[in-house]
């Protein structure tokens, strides 16, 4: 993956770090031991989005991590 923007940037007096020109609105966050910080973009999606099928499989207690991707996730909007 080719960097696209690299930049020097400290924490505020309220521990809060800024993203420049940020892409997404929202993030997964993984601090490691080392101190490395992995964002990845997180895009939620509305609960009016999802179809019945998939609050019925919800309901019925199917785990997220069962699906392989999140197109199988949300096969059932598509059809």
């Amino acid at each position: 993956m080719a960097t696209v923007k690299e930049y020097e940037a400290k924490l505020d007096a309220r521990n809060r770090l800024t993203i420049r020109d940020a892409g997404f609105e929202h993030y997964h966050v993984q601090e490691f031991e080392d101190g490395t910080v992995v964002l990845k973009p997180r895009v939620l999606v509305s609960p009016t989005l999802l179809t019945a099928e998939t609050l019925r499989k919800a309901e019925a207690g199917r785990d997220l991590e069962e699906f392989q991707t999140a197109e199988e996730l949300f096969q059932d909007l598509e059809s």
